[in-house]
């Protein structure tokens, strides 16, 4: 299963070089980008750099903190993360290609120290025990079918006290998801749960919950608005066939995602806890 889950996302090799090539054809200078510059890329998570940055502003992060991004991908989470709070953040991710290409896209961004991305699976982190004081998992959590291994291993590698942030599609009450979708073309690789399953499986794993947040509306016109087009800057500088291949149907995912969105299929819910 891990294998079919790598392969939904992984897009073959030199996917850097792809998408250096498609920045600098949109005019971008690699030696002069900003993390915020990449995040069109590096963040494709419904709601974007803002569903990060609003989680991270509750993960109580010093310059010190040692933070874990649970299903890293491109990058992205870890890097704001970085930039913003001066921490160091490693990422874990099941596809080889991400782990590769994020930390090259750190080395652009000047954040190559902050950052460092492994490759492995989060029901089975390779890292000690109570290693990081923060921990954020942004849209990971769909493809795996063991969450119980995932949230106890995620509760294993905190320091107690810490925080661990969670923003995840769920399912909804109005039906089955539609495929394909982003995070599987079809439904044997995905996963979701219920907000009530997601509440007993972080509870079971030893976590206080601070905060439930349900951002289905606010994501359903992030999303019309994104595939419309209603972005700054125009074009984006790498699309979906860069980043996933020819085999990606990007415009009928977006379409299955909108209308599962808007018909409460599935939902997006954040969950802030305390280890």
């Amino acid at each position: 299963m891990n294998d079919k889950v790598s392969t939904h996302y992984g897009s073959g090799g030199d996917l850097a070089d792809r998408i250096a090539d498609s920045l600098r054809s949109q005019g971008r200078d690699l030696a002069d980008l900003q993390p915020s510059d990449l995040s069109y890329i590096d963040e494709f998570h419904l709601l974007g750099r803002r569903a990060t940055l609003r989680l991270a502003a509750q993960l109580q992060l010093t310059a010190h903190s040692r933070v874990v991004d649970i299903g890293s991908g491109l990058g992205g989470a870890a890097r704001t993360l970085a930039a913003e709070y001066g921490c160091h953040v490693t990422g874990i991710d099941l596809t080889p290609a991400y782990c590769e290409v994020a930390g090259v896209m750190s080395n652009w961004v000047g954040l190559a120290a902050r950052t460092s991305f492994q490759l492995g699976d989060a029901t089975r982190m390779p890292f000690a025990g109570q290693q990081f004081d923060a921990a954020i998992s942004l849209h990971a959590a769909m493809n795996i079918a063991a969450r119980d291994r995932l949230y106890d291993e995620a509760r294993r590698v905190l320091v107690p006290g810490s925080r661990f942030a969670v923003f995840d599609i769920l399912q909804g009450e109005g039906g089955e998801a539609l495929y394909p979708a982003p995070w599987a073309r079809e439904p044997s690789i995905s996963h979701l749960v219920t907000r009530e399953a997601m509440q007993q499986l972080l509870s079971g794993a030893g976590f206080d919950i601070l905060e439930i947040h349900d951002s289905t509306a606010e994501s359903l016109e992030w999303l019309r608005a994104r595939s419309a087009g209603a972005r700054p800057g125009g074009t984006p500088p790498v699309t979906s066939k860069i980043l996933f291949g020819d085999d990606f149907d990007w415009p009928r995912m977006v379409r299955n995602q909108l209308r599962g969105l808007e018909e409460r299929r599935i939902r997006t819910v954040s969950f802030v806890c305390v280890a």
